[in-house]
């Protein structure tokens, strides 16, 4: 075959093994069998909760086995049908059959990723909290350009976007934010970003022109809903009210409705202050810290999985996951996965998914790729 098609081949082929691995065909199939099964029980529907969980895995794996079979199949037609038409030297056909591999080989990028997530919160909204590093205006100011490029990522996908949080900086930017992300998959996308994001750049702060290296971090953690049992002991719990900040004028809030709580074992702070009401402040609070602690337990158990425990670090050299260059070059580069892109301006409008679907494959197939810094 043509080098194209056997390169587009290939990856789909990588694709189809990654989806077998992670899916455990063997068991897959026979779960499927299973909740097929109770399907037909028509006692299932006595429990209505039980019967919704049963009816959501069995929607999600049926469409993960049979997207993967569908595009085994096509592929196999399709590589057939290219050494055919060159053993007949039908230039036609065979264009035909190296841009159906092109199209397949995209489409099974899109299963892959969507079988990925499938994680006990995948499907959730998210949080997604900004915090400025160590710099002052160049770090809010990146800070504030993160905030943008997650919010602009979560309209590409028609999700909505709450600011649940804002901390303003002193002259520009913000030193800290927490989004609410609304949408079906939110935190199962947006869970590879939590993790230091360093920019290099030339500084619009500096009078002299000269290059600045910034930091700011990324924590991403699921919103929980309530069949999800976290508790948590008031007794554990600093509670302090603040005034809210903002952009001024009739948004400035002149009573102490702000939340901030902070899980003292933990460590945990949280804060609200998107509502005029200090009560719903604080309880929208307490569900970002059940969820912060949540994405703690599912952290260890990942962290136990492949034994190893990355913690939060220090927002700092040495602990990015992603650097992004704006001068002298345009470069962003994934030290995890070395993905790479070469125009900036569309990652940070937004254009996120290639590095995640790589983090996101990374997760299950634990290959480590040695990646060297930009400068």
């Amino acid at each position: 075959m043509r080098a194209e098609a056997q390169a587009n081949a290939d990856k789909i082929t990588a694709a189809l093994a990654l989806l077998r691995r992670f899916l455990d065909w063997d068991r897959a199939l026979r779960r499927l069998d299973e909740l097929n099964a109770r399907v037909e029980d028509p006692t299932l529907w006595n429990d209505a909760k039980a019967a919704q969980d049963v009816m959501r895995e069995r929607r999600r794996l049926d469409e993960a086995i049979g997207a993967t079979r569908a595009i085994e199949t096509e592929l196999n037609d399709t590589v057939e049908l290219i050494e055919l038409a060159e053993a007949e030297g039908d230039t036609g056909m065979v264009d035909e059959g190296v841009a159906g591999l092109a199209a397949l080989a995209a489409r099974a990028e899109q299963d892959k990723v969507k079988a990925l997530l499938s994680g006990e919160a995948d499907s959730n909204d998210t949080y997604v909290e900004i915090n400025a590093g160590a710099g002052g205006t160049e770090s809010q100011d990146w800070a504030e350009m993160l905030q943008r490029m997650y919010t602009r990522w979560a309209e590409r996908h028609g999700y909505k976007v709450e600011l649940l949080d804002y901390h303003a900086g002193e002259q520009a930017g913000i030193k800290s934010a927490t989004l609410l992300v609304k949408g079906e998959n939110a935190y199962g996308y947006a869970k590879t970003e939590s993790g230091v994001h360093r920019l290099v750049r030339i500084s619009p702060y500096d009078s002299s022109a000269r290059r600045h290296t910034s930091f700011s971090s990324v924590w991403v953690y699921p919103v929980i809903d309530d069949n999800i049992d976290i508790e948590v002991n008031e007794s554990d719990l600093k509670i302090d009210t603040y005034r809210a900040s903002g952009a001024g004028g009739q948004h400035v809030n002149t009573t102490d409705s702000a939340v901030r709580i902070t899980h003292v074992p933990s460590g945990i702070i949280v804060a609200s202050q998107q509502d005029r009401s200090q009560h719903k402040n604080r309880a929208t609070a307490m569900g970002m810290l059940r969820a912060r602690l949540y994405e703690a337990e599912l952290a260890k158990r990942e962290a136990a999985a492949m034994g190893e425990y990355n913690a939060k670090t220090e927002i700092g050299w040495g602990h990015q996951i992603r650097s992004y260059v704006l001068q002298p070059y345009q470069l962003v580069k994934d030290l995890r996965t070395g993905v790479t892109s070469t125009a900036p301006s569309d990652v940070l409008d937004g254009a996120l998914d290639p590095f995640m679907a790589a983090a996101l494959s990374q997760r299950v197939t634990g290959e480590k790729v040695d990646v060297e810094d930009v400068d």
